[in-house]
């Protein structure tokens, strides 16, 4: 009795230390990811505040004695030829990635519910035939889709953009809103049905604002991908007026020299909507994600 009572301690004793070990082990892996993608960030920011010769210092230089702002008062200075652009490219790429989020949204959101509550010939074969454009890189697409544009008339617009960014962009979002869909109760409809609800009332009143997290992880999803794209845009887009920020700032580089602390301030400006986008609702695309996954 008294061997069995001393061992019962020891063995719990050995799996606390194996279960800490193995949370720390967790919490290192972590810290090291956020410092993985933290640094980068971090540096953009410190290179946007030096000056041109302190930015082709070597060694680098850590933190620059005189910090300045001159290269954000320069992109936002509506006055200069580069705050123009870097103004106009801006607000092309936020009107071609909302007109994208909120069409992606507004199809993506029958299709999904169409999928995952009727039933009707092929419905597995059109689900998975619409994932299957992911299967393939996006760079085959580029030559048919440019030949398309061109019959159309849509080169050198912001059109081409917009369904091209649909095109890649629903299937993911049909499928993540199917996953989502699939988890709400279909009693809960059947009950509005029971008190004189149409099936299109239910679906506005009932479905719509308990797949909320699943629409905005939607959003999200299409918004950045529309935002950061840039094999399309450089393709479909010449006129400089035209242009969305992952080309515009390509003007930073030039034959003889490339102007850092700028092209450093252009790319932090561009990242700031995606991370306070992503920061502000997380909590809705993490949701939507776990939700999605799992069966109930």
């Amino acid at each position: 009795m008294s061997t069995i009572a001393e061992t019962a301690p020891r063995s719990q004793a050995r799996r606390r230390v194996r279960i800490d070990g193995w949370r720390w082990g967790g919490r290192i892996f972590l810290a090291f990811m956020l410092l993985y993608t933290a640094l980068p960030m971090i540096w953009m920011l410190i290179t946007s505040i030096k000056s041109g010769f302190a930015a082709m210092q070597f060694p680098p230089q850590w933190w620059p004695d005189q910090p300045t702002l001159a290269s954000y008062e320069k992109l936002l200075d509506p006055q200069n030829s580069v705050g123009q652009d870097f103004l106009r490219f801006f607000w092309n790429s936020l009107f071609v990635s909302t007109t994208t989020t909120i069409l992606s949204v507004i199809v993506a959101v029958p299709a999904a519910y169409a999928f995952s509550r009727f039933t009707f010939p092929g419905r597995n074969f059109l689900f998975f035939a619409v994932l299957l454009r992911n299967m393939f890189p996006a760079v085959i697409f580029l030559v048919p889709l440019f030949i398309l544009m061109r019959a159309i008339g849509l080169v050198n617009t912001h059109g081409s953009l917009i369904l091209t960014y649909l095109t890649f962009g629903l299937p993911l979002a049909i499928w993540l809103l199917k996953g989502f869909y699939d988890n709400i109760p279909v009693q809960l409809e059947q009950a509005a049905r029971i008190d004189g609800a149409t099936r299109f009332q239910a679906f506005v009143l009932i479905v719509m604002p308990l797949s909320t997290p699943g629409i905005i992880a939607t959003a999200i999803y299409s918004f950045i991908g529309s935002w950061n794209e840039y094999i399309y845009a450089y393709t479909f887009l010449s006129k400089n007026e035209q242009l969305t920020l992952p080309v515009g700032i390509q003007r930073f580089f030039s034959e003889n020299t490339t102007d850092f602390p700028g092209l450093m301030a252009a790319s932090f400006m561009m990242s700031v909507p995606v991370v306070v986008l992503f920061l502000l609702l997380q909590r809705y695309f993490v949701r939507a994600l776990t939700e999605g996954a799992v069966k109930h």
